[in-house]
């Protein structure tokens, strides 16, 4: 049975209701049946759904697709490690947020519901603008005023109407919350639907590995968008009996903005009170990222760990990707610059089989460089 359940006070809620936060406040996560029928899906195109049985849509003419998914998974060597990267910014819109956007705007058009608000920094407005655009659904994006032009104006064109926020990525986030008390959240971290779309990575990964679990994943860090779904994606595996095993889950944050990495090494029980430096990472500079229970549990439970790097160290490791034919926005290069740090310190050993997502296209911020 599919249920909407809160992460703070365990009530539930129908799939059929259009809520997307609980009464409480509190955060939804979404529980399902878990169904992998692995010989029906290898008969199908590729793409994000061909894992239909897995996704919560119930009837297939709601669904709102560009034909995504599938992304390559690229084998490279770094010094002797066995290490894979998943393009996952070779997406419609440039990056992993459309996997999320396809699946939430496909749950808007199943609850006839016609206009949405998302906040963003950029690159998870373009995907729910985009979808919105093609499911016929009026969108609100808001936007730090900071946000790099090149993905400001990605929205606009997607036809949305774009709200510039003078403050803080939180102060966009709060602004919005307010305005989607009116409407509907299509939230990439509020919104259970969208992580329902980011667990696909891990299905593909799976496959393209021949049926395996990687060893490892790193993964970028602020609301958690990739590594929750990751992690949702390789625990629906093996709920499923598809695997036995889940990877080790590392997290990678900005040395600009890293509570998190705070909260796991200091076995803080709260968010701290910080105050993000300027970063390159846009995309990941979270102060109080809402669903930091799951995420540090992720981490915890899979013996993965958090670590940081510095902007020198994320711009040195996009500069070095691109030269390798790679060019991948600063939040994608604070994983591949995680993973350098992760692997200089045999924390991930040559022989282990890694992988980290390349979640955005660097032609969007190459000015970074």
């Amino acid at each position: 049975m599919t249920k909407l359940r809160c992460l703070d006070c365990g009530r539930g809620y129908d799939v059929n209701e259009p809520v997307w936060a609980c009464a409480c406040h509190g955060a939804l996560d979404l529980h399902m049946e878990a169904r992998f029928p692995v010989k029906a899906i290898r008969l199908r195109r590729p793409g994000l759904w061909r894992y239909r049985e897995a996704l919560p849509i119930e009837r297939d003419e709601n669904i709102v697709s560009f034909g995504e998914g599938f992304t390559p998974l690229f084998p490279v060597d770094h010094e002797g490690h066995r290490l894979f990267l998943k393009l996952d910014f070779l997406f419609p819109t440039g990056s992993f947020k459309d996997r999320g956007a396809s699946v939430l705007l496909s749950k808007v058009k199943e609850l006839g519901i016609h206009r949405v608000v998302e906040d963003s920094s950029g690159n998870a407005g373009a995907a729910i603008a985009a979808y919105s655009a093609l499911a016929g659904v009026q969108c609100q994006v808001f936007v730090p005023s900071s946000t790099s032009r090149t993905k400001i104006r990605q929205i606009e064109l997607s036809g949305a109407q774009l709200v510039r926020i003078n403050g803080s990525r939180a102060d966009t986030a709060r602004a919005a919350f307010e305005a989607a008390q009116h409407s509907y959240y299509a939230s990439h971290y509020w919104n259970p639907y969208f992580f329902e779309g980011t667990k696909t990575v891990a299905f593909e990964v799976w496959e393209q590995l021949g049926e395996q679990v990687p060893d490892n994943v790193v993964v970028p860090v602020g609301h958690g968008t990739m590594l929750l779904g990751m992690y949702k994606g390789f625990e629906y595996l093996a709920r499923a009996g598809v695997t036995d095993r889940l990877p080790r889950v590392f997290a990678v944050q900005t040395a600009a903005c890293a509570p998190l990495y705070q909260m796991f090494h200091q076995h803080l029980d709260t968010v701290p009170a910080i105050k993000p430096e300027p970063t390159v990472a846009e995309g990941i500079a979270i102060s109080t990222p809402l669903r930091w229970k799951s995420i540090l549990q992720a981490v915890a439970e899979t013996g993965g760990t958090f670590v940081t790097v510095s902007e020198r160290a994320i711009k040195d490791s996009m500069a070095r990707w691109a030269r390798r034919g790679i060019l991948m926005e600063p939040t994608a290069a604070t994983a591949t610059a995680g993973f350098e740090r992760l692997a200089a310190q045999a924390i991930i050993g040559a022989a282990e089989t890694t992988v980290v997502p390349v979640t955005g296209a660097g032609l969007k911020t190459a000015a970074y460089i």
